[in-house]
């Protein structure tokens, strides 16, 4: 029994290792399609690039995980069955059940450390990931001086460049507005040929120019004349220093973003909630007794009921009054019933707006368990599905896996949508997908402890055959 434990186990933690490292770099590859626009060209250290690119692939944990269960789980048993190693283990008198115990126990293991991972990880996971991106994103980009384009990125120049060289150092065809706002004149640069480099701290971008001439224009020296004078001068080589250190990455403090769900643990997510809840009963108490001050009351002395005189109620509620009376009762009623509108519009937007905090709050704190139960839910389909249909590799495995991990993921995220919406609890909303792919798995694991043919095409394919058959056999007139 040991033997076959240790049989199953082999043939099960290959596959998860190598499929968890294969969604895992799909998932990542996704991530930088998507923003590859925001990372390229801005100057960034190899470094910085790493940590984002890290923090993106721990992020993904919670995607990639469930996957490679299902993908493994259906891989490991569809390669046993396609080998024979299940007909052998069933002819040893082990049943099914008794073969998918020590995968169980692997996977409920990987349920325990994932949802470890999602409570003490996965918050600063997503704090480190969302606040680099964030900067990344804000950066501004590192092309200072593109071809045949006048470059406003240095203040109180514009700089043009006709081409660049092939290392994207060499310029050619260089020109240079420097703007002297105090003197009111503006000199110009011509070079032909000049090479871009930064210092080593980076704070500065130099131009090392070849070549060119400058002209200057000023003011006369004095008030006898006041013409202006032209200076020209040409230079072999010369260099011109631009200040960058405000183009530099600036990190925003962390602290900014822990106000989002993503960066709380379960303890964050109860306090965040119940203080929430709190201040939508403490609006509830306060929107009565802003509403009773516009509330007249209007009260019967405590006498018997045969002493009570009632009005009359066919006796109209204004018709004791004057016109002017009536129309001015009517204006003020309007007037209050316009304030009290006003007032409960403003306070109703507020409670909608804590009441959808509260939802996700709690639906991001049933999340923290949903990871577990996902990873359980999709061995209990994987498992029995592999045996069934009894092929192994990356071939149908792949296909099934895939189809019914979509399944899981779209239930899931319509779930999550409409538990934003409003339309939906956030309990039921967060745990939808796991209560439908469940019984789904209990039926295939039921099918393949019988040795149920649920994949064989050839008796699909022989039962439509004797249906059609008995159909043309059927007379004629019988049809009809």
């Amino acid at each position: 029994m040991k033997k076959i434990h240790l049989l199953l186990l082999k043939s099960f933690i290959r596959p998860f290792l190598v499929t968890f490292m294969i969604v895992m770099f799909v998932l990542l590859m996704l991530f930088l399609f998507k923003y590859i626009d925001d990372l390229i060209g801005k100057g960034f250290e190899w470094y910085v690039i790493l940590q984002l690119m890290m923090y993106a692939s721990a992020t993904n944990v919670q995607m990639a995980l469930p996957l490679s269960v299902l993908l493994s789980s259906i891989m490991t048993y569809g390669s046993l069955g396609e080998n024979y190693e299940l007909v052998a283990i069933k002819s040893a008198g082990i049943s099914l059940r008794r073969a998918l115990y020590p995968m169980l126990v692997v996977v409920a293991l990987l349920s325990v450390g994932a949802f470890l991972f999602s409570d003490y990880m996965l918050p600063k996971a997503n704090l480190k990931y969302y606040s680099l991106l964030y900067d990344a994103r804000q950066q501004k980009s590192a092309n200072f001086l593109p071809e045949g384009v006048f470059s406003t990125s240095f203040p109180g120049y514009v700089i043009r460049v006709k081409r660049k060289g092939k290392d994207g150092q060499t310029l050619y065809g260089i020109m240079i507005y420097v703007k002297n706002l105090a003197e009111n004149n503006t000199d110009v640069l011509l070079a032909r040929e000049g090479k871009m480099y930064r210092t080593p701290n980076g704070d500065f971008l130099i131009l090392k120019l070849k070549d060119g001439v400058k002209y200057s224009e000023t003011h006369g020296r004095s008030n006898f004349n006041n013409r202006q004078i032209l200076t020209r001068y040409r230079f072999k080589e010369t260099e011109q220093k631009f200040d960058i250190s405000g183009l530099k990455m600036h990190r925003t403090a962390e602290s900014e973003f822990k106000s989002a769900f993503q960066m709380m643990d379960l303890k964050l997510l109860k306090d965040n909630q119940e203080f929430t809840q709190r201040q939508v009963d403490s609006g509830i108490s306060v929107n009565f007794k802003l509403i009773t001050a516009y509330i007249k009351y209007f009260t019967i002395p405590n006498k018997p009921d045969s002493v009570k005189k009632h009005p009359d109620k066919d006796r109209a509620t204004l018709g004791g009054l004057k016109l002017n009376d009536q129309i001015n009762a009517v204006v003020n009623a309007t007037s209050e019933a316009r304030s009290i509108q006003d007032l409960i519009k403003n306070r109703a937007e507020r409670n909608s707006e804590l009441n959808k905090t509260i939802r996700r709050a709690v639906l991001e704190y049933q999340k923290k368990f949903t990871l577990s139960a996902a990873c359980i839910a999709l061995f209990l389909i994987g498992a029995p599905l592999g045996a069934i249909i009894r092929k192994g590799g990356l071939g149908l495995p792949v296909v099934v896996s895939v189809i019914f991990f979509l399944i899981y993921y779209i239930i899931s995220t319509i779930g999550e949508k409409s538990v934003k919406d409003g339309d939906l609890s956030p309990v039921i909303g967060s745990w939808v997908a796991i209560l439908i792919i469940t019984p789904i798995g209990l039926f295939l694991s039921y099918k393949a402890a019988t040795d149920s043919a649920l994949f064989d095409m050839d008796l699909y394919k022989r039962f439509f055959n004797k249906l059609f058959k008995r159909r043309s056999n059927v007379p004629a007139d019988t049809r009809k």
